[in-house]
């Protein structure tokens, strides 16, 4: 029988603490192995940031940095929750095994190395935290200027982080989505390499995460009935599913996986659409999102890649569903005390919005898979 614990706090008022309350104690911060991995790969380092060294030996370089330290991420079953909520074959892909800790690193790599490729000297990004860190070790890695736009507002730990890898900090004042703005803005006018959500880089990154397909259908060896995951920008979602797609158009699986997403209640405009039963992702109220410590890395008024994950879902005939912070801390702290996974909270939505259905109505016996994105220190 289903845990009470999860679906007993649908629609429950959230009673977390703001970020205006409280900025410095953002839970958003995912944990990586920086210094260790930057010790692995000190001789690769070496040549792939030597400017004097031929392209061709510095992407040799790269590469093989890339290849040995990013994605074949954690992928194992969680016997325990399927117990505690009487689901079968619940597999679960943990990103937190990354570099930095996210799923971000893959991203971050890919477009480092195509900056290299393309002659590009600097890479301008927004973040609010995780993105910033793995943009910046890859940028590190690369030998290459990484300005990193953050929102004048927040204080996260990784800000320390971001400028022990040379990052250049640039404040930007309003949220999120204007950092994005005014970092894209500068990158066209500067003629740095634009590493943005939503951008012209858009296929790069969608093909990045693409590989957590290919490296899912590895172990299973054919798609699983469904596929779990939180969305913010909805850029993760929409890769995985163009894996898939890939993999089931070239013959090597024998069905697509439906498409589930889970995120912040009420606060992002994916799930929003799919509920409203609208054809495209509208943008949100910006005065009506608030911001928690928990739901953080989820919520945007605006999804830069929102419609492809709406896509994602919609074309696979799955669903999208609203989680409370209170789900997700509960959550956290099961496949932590479960599964042994030091998991963020916001990293379960997805896998919230998938046993809150299952809970509804029993799923079929099958294999599931959930991704979560982030580790927790």
């Amino acid at each position: 029988m289903a845990d009470e614990s999860l679906s007993s706090l649908v629609g429950v008022k959230e009673s977390g603490i703001s970020l205006a309350d409280d900025p410095n104690a953002m839970m958003d911060n995912a944990t990586g192995e920086i210094q260790g991995i930057q010790e692995e790969v000190k001789a690769q380092q070496a040549i792939s940031t030597n400017l004097r060294k031929p392209l061709d030996e510095r992407l040799e370089a790269f590469e093989d940095i890339l290849d040995s330290q990013v994605g074949d991420s954690t992928f194992v079953r969680a016997r325990n929750i399927e117990r505690m909520y009487g689901i079968r074959q619940l597999f679960l892909k943990f990103e937190g095994s990354n570099p930095t800790g996210t799923q971000k690193d893959r991203i971050a790599f890919a477009q480092a190395m195509d900056a290299m490729r393309r002659g590009f000297d600097a890479i301008a990004v927004a973040t609010c935290g995780n993105y910033g860190v793995a943009m910046s070790l890859a940028a590190s890695l690369a030998g290459i200027r990484c300005l990193v736009y953050i929102p004048e507002r927040y204080h996260t730990k990784r800000i320390k982080e971001m400028q022990d890898l040379q990052a250049e900090i640039v404040r930007v004042p309003g949220d999120y989505e204007n950092a994005v703005l005014v970092s894209s803005k500068e990158a066209e006018l500067h003629g740095y390499y634009d590493a943005n959500p939503g951008g012209i880089n858009t296929p790069l990154q969608l093909k990045a995460y693409g590989e957590i397909a290919y490296e899912i259908y590895d172990e299973l060896r054919d798609a699983p009935v469904l596929i779990a995951g939180p969305v913010s920008n909805g850029t993760t979602l929409a890769g995985v599913y163009r894996g898939f797609l890939s993999l089931y158009r070239r013959g090597k699986t024998s069905r697509m996986p439906k498409f589930v997403a889970g995120s912040s209640f009420r606060k992002n405009p994916i799930v929003q659409a799919f509920l409203k039963n609208k054809e495209r992702c509208e943008d949100l109220n910006p005065q009506s999102i608030r911001e928690t410590l928990v739901n953080e890395p989820l919520i945007n008024w605006h999804s830069s890649d929102g419609d492809h994950a709406l896509q994602s879902v919609r074309l696979t005939h799955g669903w999208a569903g609203n989680a409370s912070d209170k789900q997700m801390r509960e959550l956290s702290k099961q496949l932590r005390e479960k599964e042994g996974l030091h998991v963020l909270p916001a990293a379960t939505a997805g896998l919230v919005a998938l046993l809150e259905a299952h809970r509804k109505e029993p799923l079929i016996g099958d294999r599931y898979v959930a991704i979560l994105t982030g580790k927790r220190a």
